[in-house]
This record gives structure tokens, C-alpha cells and sequence, in this order.
């Protein structure tokens, strides 16, 4: 039995257990599938305070985890697959069907990027195709590159490409932008950047070589309006269409938006179910960011520790 169960690390997670630890509850933090978040595979964090000159998403988990560790949180590399709410102590249970019993529970699962699913994004993804401009732009220095989307990730990506690539060609379904205006006119004022729209990709195409390792070739591109398809030369892919929040655990258990995001009552972090609460990307579809992350972290235990007080 555990005071308070975390299920998600990242800096949501990590920052949760870092509070309810140092407030003298025990804590039991469920890292899951990717231990750290999404910060793990991104390379150099330049926007969150305390760090002058930036710091490396992985180094930067690490710190948080470490200083969550200090205050007695305990950290399993664990995923959950079901959760009982129905009666409390709240049972979870891990993908070998152990299982834990807790008072409370935080929901700090995150986000993932969303694919388009297209044949061979699967199979080419790492190879060619990423969907981590951050992560992976470095490898794709004076190549030829794309980026599908069209709000301002896709903006933000494509602008960030060109340290690096030849050529960045932004591929968008639609003539108008969910960017918003600053991150689309950035965008067309890079001499780098050029637009592909009313265009789809319908499928990666590429080559494999005597050892087995693919390589990504060519993209094969749909027009929306004529349907007219051609293959076109591409160095690399990066898939930028937003995010999905990891919350499908909890569906029919916790109200939810239409995309999936955890409702939270007020300003605060608590869900419809008294006891869980809910915070970082998994309950926030507006800022995203790692700080407002951190933020909704500390805010969780606060509620959690309040509620077990009461």
C-alpha cells in the first residue's frame, strides 16, 4: 500500500513525486513504456528556467528523477494496464498482473505524437522518417527534407530543419494554416522553406541494402483536389500533426474531452473520481510545455495531500 500512486513520469510525474515525497507521503512512481517522457528523446531543453545555457532533455530527467528519489519516492519501470476506481484503496495493476493498492492516485501519462498512419510510416520510422525534428535534424545535414503538418509544430519543426538540411518542404493538406500568424509568416520568410499544399503523403517508399537496414527514398504524394499522385525524392520525413494524450487506460473511467484530454474540476488538478487527479500533458491540450507540466505536477500533490488530509 502506497500513500500516493503516480502513474507517468516526465517532468509532471517527477515533479508530483518530488511533493508528495517532501510532504512526508509515500509515493510509488509507475514510469511506464518511456520512462522520463517525452523529454527523453529531445535533445537540448533551452526554455526551462535554472538552466543559462540549456541542458539536454535526457540529463534533465535524470535530475528531476534523482531529486524525486531523495525525498523517498520510489520509482517502478513499469507500465499499468488496468486500473480499478470503483472502490478505494484504488487498485492498479502492471502488464504481468501484479497487483498495487494506493489512497490516492496522480495521472501524469503525457502525450505522444501523432502519426498519419500512411503505408511505410511504420516501417521506415527511425530509417527516414521521424516525428522529433529536435531529436533527429542533426542527422539530416544538407539533405532534403519534408514536414508534414500544418499548425504551428509543423512551423516550428520545419524552421528548426534548416540548421541543418539543404531544403525543408512543408506538406499540407489544405491552403489554410492552423498556425498561428508569427509561426506561419516565420516560415515563409525562411528562403529555406518552401509549401507543398493540398498535398497528402499516401506512402514512404524506399530501398534496403545487403544488411538489411532501410533507407527512406521517396515520398509518394496525393493531391487533394485532382487526386493526382507523384513519387518525389526525399531525404527524410518528419511527421508534424500534433499530439495524442496517453489516457485510453481511463476511458469510460474519467471524463474526457473529444481528443482524450483528462477534464479536471476548476483550477485545480482533481478528476470526476474523488481520490485521482490529473496533470502535465495528459490533462492539458493548451500549453504543452515542460515547465506548465512541472507546474500541474506540484499543483497534483498539493490536491492529493490536501485530500488525504480531509
Amino acid at each position: 500500500m502506497t500513500d500516493i500512486a503516480i502513474i507517468g513520469s516526465g517532468p509532471a510525474g517527477f515533479t508530483a513525486a518530488l511533493y508528495a515525497g517532501r510532504a512526508g507521503q509515500s509515493v510509488t512512481l509507475f514510469e511506464g513504456v518511456q520512462p522520463g517522457g517525452q523529454l527523453t528523446i529531445t535533445t537540448e531543453v533551452e526554455n526551462y528556467p535554472g538552466f543559462e545555457h540549456g541542458i539536454m532533455g535526457p540529463e534533465l530527467m535524470d535530475v528531476f528523477r534523482k531529486q524525486a528519489h531523495r525525498f523517498g519516492a520510489v520509482s517502478k519501470y513499469e507500465t499499468i494496464a488496468k486500473v480499478d476506481f470503483s472502490k478505494r484503496p484504488f487498485t492498479l495493476t502492471n502488464e504481468r498482473g501484479e497487483e498495487y493498492q494506493a489512497k490516492a492516485v496522480i495521472i501524469a501519462t503525457g502525450a505522444s505524437a501523432k502519426l498519419l498512419g500512411a503505408t511505410g510510416e511504420s516501417e521506415y520510422m527511425g530509417f527516414g522518417v521521424s516525428a522529433c525534428a529536435t531529436c533527429d535534424g542533426f542527422f539530416f545535414r544538407g539533405l532534403k527534407v519534408f514536414v508534414v503538418g500544418g499548425g504551428d509544430t509543423a512551423m516550428e519543426e520545419a524552421n528548426y530543419l534548416t540548421r541543418f538540411a539543404e531544403s525543408v518542404t512543408i506538406v499540407h493538406r489544405r491552403e489554410e494554416f492552423r498556425a498561428s500568424k508569427i509561426m506561419l509568416d516565420r516560415a515563409k520568410e525562411n528562403p529555406k522553406i518552401s509549401f507543398m499544399l493540398n498535398s497528402t503523403v499516401d506512402e514512404y517508399l524506399g530501398v534496403t541494402n545487403e544488411n538489411g537496414i532501410k533507407k527512406l527514398t521517396h515520398l509518394r504524394i496525393r493531391n487533394t483536389g485532382t487526386n493526382e499522385v507523384t513519387d518525389v525524392p526525399a531525404d527524410g520525413a518528419f511527421v508534424a500533426i500534433g499530439h495524442q494524450p496517453n489516457t485510453s487506460l481511463f476511458t469510460g473511467l474519467l471524463d474526457m474531452d473529444d481528443v482524450g484530454y483528462i477534464i479536471t474540476q476548476g483550477k485545480g488538478t482533481a478528476t470526476n473520481i474523488p481520490g485521482v487527479f490529473a496533470c502535465g500533458d495528459a490533462q492539458d491540450s493548451v500549453y504543452r510545455q515542460a515547465i506548465t507540466a512541472a507546474g500541474s505536477g506540484c499543483m497534483a500533490a498539493i490536491d492529493a495531500e490536501r485530500w488525504l488530509q480531509e
